[in-house]
């Protein structure tokens, strides 16, 4: 990875620029973004915010060295200025849930749309939609994933640092449980039988659910090569019913690719 502190590629600043997107997403990470305020103080000399509508009335055109992205596809003017802004940055960086699986909002991809939109506006004609919430990497290349919903502002300072200094960022790569040992919380799927998704779940929020004798709700996606499947069918076997974790894998990270076979599969089961 290049050191973009010394190889920006915009020429309209001495330092690299930082622009962020927002799609269909609740502001949630950007919220983070802003909660970090303290953080990036730190770096505030290195890098220029040249895009941030959330933060600020003052916008730099394009193009830009870093640009992060909240929020997932959902219409088909999102396409295509998602595809316009890929052209514009030199890194695209996803950030959350929406952006990186789809959101909560990808709910919809397991129903029919078009009756949700005659049930809740009164003149459906004037609504432009995809069937479909989709998270950014099914559209365009994406160099890094910062998952989470809302993403942990610790990891963001340090993806921004990382790309600045030319390093990859250094992100948690294990489960929720790693989290759980680390702070000393008693299981709660073994003591208590609880279906938590921890085993399967990308660490990051500090195992906050499980703490408070709560299930993990997969806030941070699926672990790499986690076998969501095989750990429903665990759970079903000692009498879960499928409908409840169902509902469970399709939750934030919801249509994330191992989450979403797990629930297409415990749903065939139930049909079949």
């Amino acid at each position: 990875m290049s050191k973009i502190s010394e190889q920006h590629a915009t020429g309209s600043t001495s330092k690299p620029t930082l622009a962020v997107f927002k799609f269909a997403s609740c502001y949630g990470c950007q919220l983070s973004l802003l909660d970090a305020e303290d953080e990036l103080l730190a770096i505030a000399h290195q890098i220029e915010i040249a895009y941030f509508l959330e933060a600020r009335t003052r916008a730099l055109e394009g193009p830009y060295d870093i640009g992060l992205v909240e929020g997932s596809i959902t219409t088909e003017h999102d396409a295509e200025r998602i595809r316009e802004i890929r052209r514009q940055c030199r890194f695209l960086v996803t950030i959350g849930a929406c952006a990186t699986a789809g959101g909560i909002q990808a709910l919809r991809n397991w129903s029919d749309v078009g009756e949700f939109i005659q049930q809740v506006y009164a003149t459906p004609g004037y609504i432009s939609t995809l069937a479909t919430s989709t998270a950014i990497t099914d559209h365009v290349p994406v160099d890094f994933e910062l998952r989470g919903c809302p993403i942990n502002t610790a990891q963001l300072v340090e993806l921004i640092t990382s790309l600045l200094i030319g390093r990859t960022p250094r992100v948690p790569n294990y489960s929720v449980c790693i989290e759980c040992k680390l702070r000393g919380t008693v299981c709660v799927a073994v003591a208590q039988g609880i279906s938590c998704l921890g085993p399967v779940t990308q660490a990051g929020c500090g195992a906050i659910c499980p703490s408070f004798n709560r299930e993990c709700f997969g806030c941070y996606g699926p672990q790499e090569l986690a076998n969501v499947t095989s750990l429903c069918e665990r759970y079903e076997e000692r009498g879960e019913p499928r409908d409840h974790l169902v509902r469970l894998v399709r939750n934030f990270n919801g249509y994330a690719p191992a989450f979403r076979a797990a629930g297409d599969a415990l749903e065939e089961e139930s049909h079949g």
